[in-house]
C-alpha cells in the first residue's frame, strides 16, 4: 500500500467517525489527511506531509468549520426549544374553566396542564387559548 493511499484512508476513516459524531470537527482532519495526501503526491517527504496534515487541519478549524456550524445551525433550527419551552406561543384549550384570578385546565399534545388567565379574565371549557408564558407546571394563557 502507497503512503497517499494510507492518507487517503485515514481521511475516510475520519469521515466515517464524523458521521457518528457531530460538530464538524473530525471532518477538519479528514480535510488535512486529504491536504497531506496532495504533498504525498507531488513526492514530499513525510515531515513535510506531516506539517501539511497539520496546516490542512488547522486551516479546516479556522475557516471551513465555523462556517459549518453556522450552516447546520441554522438547518437545523438553532431556535427550536425542546421541552416546556416548546409549549410556548402554541394552541391549546381550555378543559376545565379557568376562573377570574384563578387556574383551571387546559390540554395540549394530550397532557393537561394546570393554567391562568394572562389578563385575568374567565376562560370558559372548550375555548382555544394561546399559551403565553409558563412557571414551574403553570401555563399562562390567553384567548385566541
Amino acid at each position: 500500500m502507497e503512503l497517499w493511499q494510507i492518507w487517503l484512508a485515514l481521511a475516510l476513516i475520519f469521515i466515517v467517525i464524523e458521521i457518528c459524531t457531530s460538530g464538524f470537527a473530525i471532518a477538519c482532519f479528514s480535510l488535512g489527511a486529504l491536504f497531506a495526501m496532495i504533498c504525498t503526491l507531488i513526492n514530499a517527504p513525510l515531515w513535510v506531509q506531516i506539517i501539511g496534515f497539520a496546516i490542512g487541519s488547522t486551516i479546516a478549524f479556522i475557516f471551513i468549520r465555523p462556517v459549518a456550524m453556522k450552516y447546520l445551525q441554522k438547518r437545523e433550527g438553532a431556535d427550536h426549544k425542546t421541552g416546556v419551552d416548546a409549549l410556548i406561543g402554541r394552541e391549546a384549550k381550555v378543559s376545565e374553566t379557568i376562573k377570574a384570578d384563578d387556574y383551571g385546565r387546559v390540554a395540549i399534545d394530550g397532557d393537561d396542564w394546570k393554567a391562568k388567565s394572562a389578563d385575568g379574565c374567565e376562560i370558559t371549557a372548550g375555548t382555544k387559548v394561546v399559551i403565553v408564558s409558563i412557571e414551574s407546571v403553570v401555563l399562562t394563557v390567553k384567548k385566541v
